[in-house]
């Protein structure tokens, strides 16, 4: 869940700013599909949205960590 275009956070992720370390070193691509749909959300439904899409994607075997 973040403010920022998918686009530029997974930037950051790759370049170690405020990284997800799995990201850093695994991460190929984005899926606009898996997440185009959700955007843009508020703050309060994004973060319950967040654990049900987390289970969700889990269950499909995408590895997620979230708080």
């Amino acid at each position: 869940m973040t403010g920022l275009d998918p686009d530029i956070r997974f930037d950051k992720h790759k370049a170690g700013i405020q990284a997800n370390v799995f990201v850093r070193d695994h991460g190929l691509r984005l899926l606009p599909t898996l997440y185009e749909r959700y955007n843009p959300m508020k703050r309060d439904d994004a973060a319950l949205m967040e654990v049900e899409l987390g289970i969700r994607l889990r269950s499909l075997g995408y590895g997620v960590w979230q708080a």
